[in-house]
């Protein structure tokens, strides 16, 4: 496939993202202790070199566990959810293809960017929105739009979950919201946010600081910035995702490379949630010599 392809290389596709034109174009070891011995993850507490002020957390230095706290609990994961809902409709839709936002979308709460019914907007930009921006109405869009409801694409998303080892994880609905039974772990989360960093879009995606989008044919534009305060701010900082709601708190998965080292931490419910990504950023790339 040639780099003119939006789904070329990922050099290429970043370089398209940052023009409306290009972007319409466009784990054992974890297994082995949920499976095997769900205790060793929190049994890792206190390795860290100072206190971390989570209900949960997990750092992964090259892929390697660093430090993690009760990384197996089963928590609230906000719109962390969003990581399983775009990966899924990578997989089922093509970024070109034309998305008609349906009643329920238009009518989604929470953080949004106020699509109306009847909206035709390119599947690429709902991701873009839904990553970026952690827009439900883009969300819900996208999870109808390969489904057809979202209590089908919830089915999904867990089947997914499933086959992916993640034994902490049900959803019930395809945002995030706060829901009974709807839950994960930083265990759990760490491996989605690895499979979602392997599809080119949402890597490329996760790292812009702002993006313009547009709908199709009502010709409006939404100006989207990262919700990630890493992005842009912090070297090296690449992605991923954040996630709040009233219970489940402040949420984060934090990515940052740094010449050959790649650091990823989850945090759950964390007050604040920047403050402690920082520090255990510099700490686990002091590790590493950067």
């Amino acid at each position: 496939m040639s780099c003119g392809a939006f789904r070329g290389c990922a050099v290429c596709l970043a370089d398209k993202l940052r023009s409306r034109a290009g972007l319409r174009l466009a784990a054992v070891f974890v297994g082995l202790c949920l499976a095997v011995l769900p205790a060793c993850l929190s049994a890792m507490a206190g390795s860290v070199p100072f206190g971390v002020d989570a209900a949960a957390y997990l750092v992964k230095t090259d892929g390697e566990i660093l430090w993690a706290r009760d990384a197996s609990r089963r928590l609230p994961p906000a719109s962390l959810t969003k990581l399983m809902t775009v990966l899924l409709a990578l997989r089922q839709v093509g970024v070109d293809e034309v998305v008609t936002v349906g009643k329920r979308a238009a009518a989604e709460t929470g953080s949004r960017l106020g699509l109306r019914e009847g909206e035709e907007v390119y599947a690429g930009f709902l991701v873009a929105a839904a990553l970026m921006a952690s827009a439900n109405d883009a969300c819900l869009a996208l999870a109808e739009q390969v489904a057809g409801s979202e209590s089908a694409f919830v089915a999904m998303m867990n089947r997914a979950a499933a086959g992916m080892g993640l034994q902490q994880t049900h959803f019930t609905n395809a945002c995030g919201h706060d829901s009974a039974g709807h839950l994960s772990s930083a265990a759990d989360l760490a491996t989605l946010a690895e499979a979602a960093l392997q599809q080119p879009l949402i890597a490329a995606l996760a790292a812009e600081v702002k993006l313009d989008i547009d709908t199709r044919n009502s010709r409006r534009v939404f100006h989207l910035t990262n919700k990630n305060e890493l992005i842009g701010r912090y070297s090296g900082a690449v992605g991923l995702k954040t996630g709040f709601t009233a219970r489940a708190g402040k949420c984060l998965v934090a990515v940052a490379d740094r010449q050959e080292h790649r650091v990823l931490l989850v945090l759950l419910n964390a007050p604040d949630r920047w403050w402690s990504a920082v520090r255990l950023l510099d700490a686990a790339f002091a590790g590493t010599g950067r």
